[in-house]
């Protein structure tokens, strides 16, 4: 009974479909096929970058860990370029969401040099002067927060105010802030306003800033007291050359 009820309602062929239900899914397909064609290959939408949550709240649900949601929060931050099928750009990131990314995490671990050095190294590259400023600003408003611990990324930010913003005052600003607050820098960046002063034409000042740091005891290397007194003596020498000298920074 149950086969023959099985048998008599088996599908029907398609000839006994009537014509007006075989237009409509004609059409329907036709239709269905141009609507894909016309939306072209798929395409990834880059999400905006928005600010993190409150410091109080990651407080509370990090259960007495701060240092590792800090370090959580820096690496979704620097992920974020990368999302499914696209590569965000750095220029194209809310530098303001940027900024309170960083801040956050310095708020969880005030320890952490990791927010300077993507200030530093990473964000402050994009070709966007104001972008650049605002990751220097950053790095110097936290350099004096703890100039012992982090002026190393201030003088970083001098050489990239300098070699990448052309902004030699601004470059020397900074300098002069490692000379000022941080006692315990190494050399070279102590240095480093002799030679921008150097560059910006100061030569008289440099001479007398070079002149002092000699006389002093502050420089024990011999070779690096060699390479100074050279310069000393290049700077008081009539000769005057029209080309900025070359220095680098290096970064240790």
């Amino acid at each position: 009974m149950i086969s023959h009820f099985v048998a008599a309602t088996d599908t029907r062929p398609i000839s006994a479909v009537p014509w007006p239900v075989k237009l409509v899914l004609a059409v329907a397909l036709i239709t269905q096929l141009l609507w894909q064609s016309s939306l072209g290959p798929p395409t990834a939408i880059a999400s905006a970058l928005s600010p993190p949550a409150d410091v109080a709240w990651f407080r509370v649900t990090s259960v007495g860990e701060p240092i590792a949601t800090a370090q959580m929060l820096l690496l979704r931050l620097q992920a974020f370029d990368n999302q499914p099928g696209i590569s965000v750009p750095y220029r194209d990131l809310d530098y303001d969401a940027v900024l309170s990314w960083l801040h956050t995490a310095l708020a969880l671990d005030p320890d952490t040099e990791y927010p300077l050095m993507m200030a530093a190294h990473l964000y402050s590259q994009v070709p966007d002067t104001r972008k650049q400023k605002q990751m220097l600003q950053f790095v110097h408003q936290q350099f004096l927060r703890d100039p012992e611990m982090r002026w190393r990324w201030l003088a970083h930010a001098a050489i990239v105010a300098k070699h990448r913003l052309n902004d030699l005052p601004l470059a020397l600003a900074y300098a002069d802030d490692i000379v000022r607050h941080a006692r315990h820098a190494q050399s070279w960046a102590r240095q480093m306003r002799i030679f921008i002063l150097e560059d910006m034409g100061e030569k008289d000042a440099a001479a007398v800033l070079l002149g002092g740091l000699l006389a002093t005891d502050e420089v024990k290397d011999d070779a690096e007291r060699h390479f100074l007194m050279q310069r000393l003596e290049a700077l008081r020498s009539a000769e005057k050359s029209s080309k900025p000298s070359e220095f680098r920074y290096p970064i240790r």
